[in-house]
């Protein structure tokens, strides 16, 4: 049990706070609730441009890392779909800093031509290193718009294409800024070895000052139900042919979405899972196989993959991938197996919680989701599905019209 407590700001910041006096740190953990599905489907990768950004100096701190390493102190930040999520940790002694640095650039991010081109420029960079350049790199490019036709999911966080970054203009960056970089859009989670009076002092003293906004209205398209089966077959020059499956599935604040999730440990969370046994190890059709959920807020993905070897057909691969569902959606699931995956993410959830960064930003995303006590609730929504629930929710979503295939082989001159 994570005890917390949380209080509003009069602009519109959540606060929650979490003491650990068994740390000499304190965390501080602020998410934004804007990540790729809030941008223009002709202006996409800003809310990743925006990671770096924020870390390009404001008006009054020209350089944020600075101020920080001098009290001994480090960060990072990371952006998906729909979250930007910004953290920290430093030593108790110096946790004021914190509070100083993340407000100034909550208020007054500077905005020059300068820092603009030269984290356009990282983005851009990373574009073509990460996506483009790298074996396997495109797959989400080819992937996400081939399953998504109108929701905003069908980009990557990296953004549509490179001109959409080289082309953003000071008026447009400015203009997204405004919109989500704000206190009535933020969660702030402060954790670690502090008091409960010193957060609320330094949080009015920091915070308290930063106008208030009106939080935008979120109003995304909703992606139509998918009625039949969608594949794309392309060429690239990679090692091996490989195989990417997906069907939707439900957002990540419904219930079938722990289903799912024990559902991917069933077939391929390690060597006794039925994937690798049947599909690496006894059948030798792949090297290596996966199965994950995409988690996303709105209707995400479940997503089979894998490398193949050299001897196997990618369409005899795809055969034995649908067989190997259709075998878990309509053969009995037996509870000993099912409570051997419950164990491994009992565990994983109490891991995950004994690390103070980690507990201040799962506070703040299930905050975002709906109340950060959800977080408290996780173990019982695993320990709590029966085989029958896992079984009708598989029967309900692995169907064929409902599923995307990706084949990504190798060019024919190294096939």
């Amino acid at each position: 049990m994570i005890k917390f407590e949380r209080f509003t700001l009069a602009n519109g910041l959540k606060v929650i706070y979490h003491q650990d006096n068994s740390t000499p740190l304190v965390c501080m953990n602020i998410l934004y609730d804007v990540g790729a599905r809030d941008e223009h489907p002709e202006h996409t990768g800003f809310a990743h441009l925006f990671e770096h950004l924020m870390f390009g100096g404001s008006v009054n701190i020209p350089n944020y890392d600075e101020p920080l390493q001098m009290v001994g102190g480090e960060n990072n930040a990371f952006t998906n779909n729909d979250i930007t999520n910004y953290y920290l940790t430093l030593p108790a002694d110096n946790a004021e800093t914190a509070f100083w640095l993340e407000s100034d650039r909550m208020l007054s991010l500077a905005f020059t031509p300068k820092s603009l081109e030269v984290q356009r420029q990282v983005v851009i960079e990373e574009f073509k290193q990460r996506y483009l350049n790298q074996p396997y790199g495109d797959v989400w490019l080819l992937l996400k718009p081939l399953a998504y036709k109108v929701h905003p999911y069908q980009w990557n966080t990296i953004g549509k294409e490179i001109s959409h970054i080289e082309n953003a203009t000071m008026d447009e960056v400015k203009d997204f800024f405004k919109n989500f970089y704000h206190p009535a859009n933020a969660i702030m989670v402060v954790a670690g070895n502090i008091e409960l009076e010193q957060v609320k002092l330094w949080s009015e003293k920091w915070f308290g000052p930063i106008p208030n906004q009106h939080k935008v209205t979120r109003n995304l398209p909703v992606e139509p139900a998918q009625t039949e089966a969608r594949k794309l077959v392309v060429h690239r020059d990679v090692p091996a042919n490989s195989i990417y499956k997906a069907w939707h599935i439900c957002k990540r604040n419904d219930k079938s979405y722990h289903h799912f999730d024990l559902i991917s440990d069933l077939l391929s969370n390690g060597k006794s899972s039925r994937l690798y046994l049947t599909l690496v190890k006894e059948k030798k059709l792949f090297t290596e196989i996966n199965a994950y959920v995409s988690g996303d807020m709105d209707n995400g993905l479940f997503i089979v993959s894998g490398k193949l070897t050299t001897a196997t057909n990618i369409d005899d691969a795809e055969k034995e991938i649908d067989a190997a569902v259709y075998q878990f959606v309509h053969e009995k699931l037996e509870e000993n197996e099912l409570q051997k995956v419950k164990n491994k993410v009992e565990s994983i959830l109490n891991f995950s919680n004994t690390n103070v960064l980690n507990k201040a930003m799962n506070l703040a995303y299930y905050e975002l989701l709906g109340d950060a006590d959800m977080l408290n609730k996780e173990e019982n929504n695993y320990a709590s599905i029966t085989a029958e629930d896992i079984q009708l929710t598989a029967k309900n979503y692995f169907t064929s019209g409902n599923s995307i295939s990706l084949h990504y082989l190798m060019n024919e001159a190294k096939a």
